[in-house]
């Protein structure tokens, strides 16, 4: 073992592998680099500091690490949280989730990086901009997700519908059971690809939690989306397993509000995808909000330009929906 302690540590060697530079951090820790030896670890000298001071002086607070149990009352779930840059414990606030449950990895961030302060950022999506509105924000790694046991991530094989929804809400409970200034009569999610599903599914499958949902450029059905990405989790032939995860076909299970973003050029997920949605809710005669961005790629309102567009909707979206500090 060449390095220690509780930070996320990326290390690159030398041609030679005589030394290696070790740049680590967590996410209440900036980033620092040494260069070691590649024979025992020791520390050569310090390369770099990361100089946060400018952030610190904005109000910027780095997110906080929360852990608490998952479904089965044992098992060790990890997210973090992120406050208005303004907030005050005597006020309530409604919470959003933003969430991607991939099967292929895990997603919360474990080392420093500050959550899109300043800008939109494609994982963030803009986090610290949706507190700063008068929210807390959750992001969670929840059962079936990778990069824990096997038994952890073999909950999502034939189980796309599970998201991990029974770890996450467990852990959102667990949260506002130590912090009275979340209010969990409204809890809001958002998602894009298969976050977007996720987003749809938490609407469809726990409306007694989540009120509010943002589902961007979502593959809401997994018969029709790419194959090499859902048989790894699905399986072949097609089943009940796809079935149990659609969105299409579960859409007259639709409870509190959802808007829909789609690019009008999506090459990642076919846009069809969340027309099939379109079209099996109003057949279900359910009530909806869609923004569908012209020549918007995969990302559309999480980077470059939607940031200015899309989110901006969906900032006001959840302002509308959930409200914000009380």
């Amino acid at each position: 073992r060449l390095t220690g302690g509780d930070e996320t540590h990326e290390a690159r060697f030398s041609p030679d592998g005589a030394t290696f530079v070790d740049v680590h951090s967590r996410t209440d820790v900036p980033e620092v680099a040494d260069l070691r030896d590649a024979t025992d670890g020791h520390v050569i000298a310090t390369l770099e500091r990361g100089d946060v001071r400018a952030l610190t002086a904005a109000g910027y607070r780095p997110p906080e690490p929360f852990v608490a149990k998952g479904r089965d009352g044992t098992t060790d779930i990890y997210g973090l949280v992120v406050r208005p840059r303004d907030y005050d414990p005597r006020k309530h606030y409604a919470v959003i989730e933003n969430i991607y449950a991939g099967p292929h990895d895990s997603f919360v961030p474990k080392g420093y990086w500050p959550f899109g302060a300043f800008s939109g950022g494609d994982k963030a999506m803009g986090m610290q901009q949706i507190a700063d509105l008068g929210f807390i924000v959750v992001m969670i790694d929840g059962m079936g997700t990778a990069n824990r046991s096997k038994a952890f991530h073999d909950v999502a094989w034939k189980n796309l519908a599970d998201s991990g929804f029974p770890d996450r809400i467990a852990w959102i409970k667990a949260l506002a059971a130590k912090d009275a200034s979340l209010d969990l009569s409204r809890v809001g999610i958002y998602g894009g690809s298969a976050g977007g599903q996720s987003t749809l599914n938490a609407l469809l499958f726990h409306p007694d939690f989540y009120t509010a949902g943002v589902a961007f450029a979502g593959c809401f059905d997994n018969r029709m989306d790419k194959i090499d990405w859902n048989e790894q989790w699905l399986g072949w032939p097609v089943d009940a397993s796809y079935l149990a995860a659609s969105g299409v076909v579960h859409a007259d299970k639709l409870q509190g509000k959802l808007l829909l973003v789609v690019g009008e050029q999506d090459s990642n997920v076919d846009p069809a995808s969340t027309m099939q949605v379109v079209d099996a809710l109003v057949r279900a005669d359910k009530d909806f909000e869609l923004l569908v961005i012209p020549n918007g790629e995969h990302a559309a309102g999480r980077s470059t330009w939607p940031v200015a567009y899309g989110q901006r909707r969906e900032y006001d979206f959840f302002l509308r929906t959930l409200g914000g500090a009380r």
